[in-house]
């Protein structure tokens, strides 16, 4: 069964959301709401209206997926845990990670490391800076030139947001890190950071 793109950027952040919900209520994150596992548990035809086809078919398997995924991605935005910009979903699930730790959680989670292409995205992913007040790693490294950088996938930079002369670190500094303020800073990779993830 082939899901859609998008039902399958959500379906992805869930998972990489999941254990974080189940941990802990943080404020502002589902602190109002009980928390209720999408699968197991309580049977599915207590969770899933009557006016979707039985999940007998493939066709009602899909619908049910798709509403079930829907209903998630409501939760996730009102609760303010995903953000969305230029197709891509970011998510945070609150916890810190060094460079090569927050690339293997996205991975493992579905995603990737949270790259900005443009000034939206940036904002998007300023969102959980700002709301767990403290930096994260950007999908960017230093190229084989000292003190240029370059999306982890090797294409170049279209989009950057430096702070005021940065980078500075004359090529001792290889990873790019997101202040605060949006800005972007040239960092060694070993300090633990917010993971933020895109999908």
């Amino acid at each position: 069964m082939m899901l859609s793109p998008q039902l399958h950027k959500i379906l992805a952040v869930a998972f990489f959301l999941l254990s974080f919900c189940a941990q802990v209520k943080p404020q502002g994150f589902l602190s109002k709401f009980p928390f209720k596992p999408l699968f197991g548990g309580e049977s599915d035809e207590q969770q899933v209206p009557d006016l979707l086809p039985p999940a007998g078919t493939e066709n009602g398997v899909i619908r049910q997926l798709q509403y079930r995924i829907s209903r998630l991605e409501g939760v996730l935005r009102l609760n303010e845990m995903i953000t969305e910009s230029g197709g891509k979903i970011f998510s945070s699930n609150g916890k810190r990670a060094d460079f090569d730790g927050i690339v293997e959680k996205c991975k493992e989670a579905g995603g990737s490391i949270a790259t900005p292409r443009n000034p939206g995205e940036n904002d998007a992913i300023l969102y959980f800076v700002k709301h767990f007040n403290t930096y994260t790693y950007l999908g960017i490294k230093q190229s084989l030139i000292p003190g240029k950088f370059q999306p982890l996938k090797g294409a170049q930079l279209s989009y950057t947001n430096w702070y005021s002369n940065e980078p500075s670190g004359r090529g001792e500094e290889e990873c790019v890190e997101m202040y605060t303020d949006g800005t972007w800073n040239d960092k060694k990779c070993s300090k633990n950071h917010l993971i933020v993830c895109q999908f």
